[in-house]
């Protein structure tokens, strides 16, 4: 089953870049290293090639892989409107540890300490659809957690 990418306009610019940085500049500065080190003459016992040559491919599967997320990303639109908790929204929750905010975001850009959880997430998903004042249960392995959306913006 295929998975949406939610991402945010920040989220798909931070990717965008990053592939335009890894393909005008690092690819290219692989090439040298590699070009470089085939100078050095015998290929079988150079350290210099095999180091550039898996940087290389760590290189190419971390293009591949952004490009495939940016091919996939379907962005977070304005959900200001939205009266209910979908991707993109900020979400207070309350519950017995008190309250925290939370972004809904795209599993590429979840950082739960910074605030930003997945709506794939447990905690996501028990979010989603609900309304100010709705409670949700999220089953953890350490028994369930009950939390009162407070707030969506």
């Amino acid at each position: 089953m295929h998975k949406v990418a939610y991402i945010s306009k920040e989220g798909l610019a931070a990717l965008q870049a990053e592939h335009r940085d890894l393909v005008t500049a690092q690819r290219p500065a692989v090439a040298r290293m590699i070009g470089a080190a085939i100078e050095l003459g015998d290929l079988s016992e150079n350290a210099d090639y095999e180091s550039a040559k898996r940087e290389q491919a760590f290189l190419e599967g971390r293009i591949a892989t952004i490009e495939r997320l940016i091919s996939e990303a379907v962005l977070i639109e304005d959900v200001s409107a939205s009266d209910r908790v979908v991707v993109g929204s900020r979400v207070t929750i309350g519950s017995d540890q008190g309250e925290e905010v939370y972004t809904l975001v795209g599993v590429s850009e979840a950082r739960p300490a910074a605030g930003l959880i997945s709506h794939d997430s447990p905690i996501g998903r028990a979010m989603l659809g609900k309304r100010v004042g709705e409670q949700a249960v999220v089953a953890t392995p350490g028994g369930s957690f009950s939390f009162q959306i407070l707030g969506v913006a």
